[in-house]
């Protein structure tokens, strides 16, 4: 799960994995103009995009709570056995509905470890403990077969060899990339305090990148520059459930099931 900041003494917004990544599907869906090519294949990309972090369903319906802070765990504040046992599954899932999309996946799973394969200085294989870097060696090393195994049934086919072409399918990668760290920009930060970013490797072309700044305008609102969406404004949503802490107990999952479900709305803008 992801628990968002909140104003001192304030509930905490709770949001699932499929709702952040329905969040992201939101902005594939939005993406693309004179300057920034849509996404392509958009109904598979689409599916990629809002299930990229499906291998987390079990895991957040159990809404463990973390005794530091009496609410769920915090992405990767969750132990880490049981992040490990998602990598794999989101590819599994994934890969129900379509190689490329399986192959999308594995290379999301694979980059969260790895820089996001060179696009993020943050290196979650170098930050683990001894103990569980053998077994994230051994779950990477399967999603690079897996890669190489899909690579080659995608070649093999006439209708998809295009999409493995290796500049289209890292444009595909920085695509899932941007809309999946853009919605854990909202995600994560309480309204107020969300202020500047700036997201890196934004593909315009297969050929050509750019970096994407945000501003915290107010009122909802935040301007981007050079504005990857069509029109001139986006306005877009995700769902959460409020909560504070709690003192005792395994899990959180009957506060959470009792609390009803709210939504953030944001507006993205082209000018002040």
């Amino acid at each position: 799960m992801i628990v968002q900041s909140a104003p001192q003494a304030s509930k905490h917004f709770v949001i699932t994995m499929d709702q952040h990544t329905a969040f992201s599907a939101q902005l594939a869906s939005a993406f693309g103009n004179e300057q920034f090519e849509a996404i392509e294949p958009r109904s598979l990309m689409l599916h990629v995009i809002a299930h990229h972090d499906a291998g987390w369903r079990d895991l957040d319906a159990a809404a463990l709570r973390d005794p530091e802070t009496g609410l769920p765990y915090n992405l990767v504040k969750t132990p880490f056995e049981r992040i490990l046992e998602t990598s794999s599954a989101s590819p599994d899932f994934n890969g129900k509905t379509h190689p490329f999309c399986e192959l999308l996946s594995s290379m999301h799973s694979w980059g969260l470890y790895n820089g996001r394969c060179g696009m993020s200085e943050k290196v979650l294989l170098n930050s683990l403990a001894d103990e569980n870097r053998t077994n994230a060696d051994t779950m990477l090393n399967h999603e690079i077969e897996r890669q190489e195994r899909l690579k080659s049934e995608l070649a093999s086919n006439p209708e998809t060899v295009a999409w493995i072409d290796e500049s289209h399918l890292f444009q595909n990668y920085k695509q899932l990339q941007l809309f999946d760290t853009m919605a854990l920009y909202f995600n994560c930060l309480h309204a107020g305090n969300r202020g500047q970013d700036t997201f890196t490797h934004v593909p315009m072309t297969a050929e050509s990148d750019t970096s994407v700044s945000i501003e915290e305008l107010g009122d909802g609102r935040y301007r981007l520059d050079p504005f990857p969406f069509r029109g001139n404004n986006v306005e877009v949503s995700f769902n959460g459930r409020y909560m504070a802490p709690v003192d005792s107990g395994e899990n959180v999952k009957g506060i959470l099931d009792q609390a009803p479900t709210e939504t953030q709305t944001v507006h993205l803008v082209r000018n002040r």
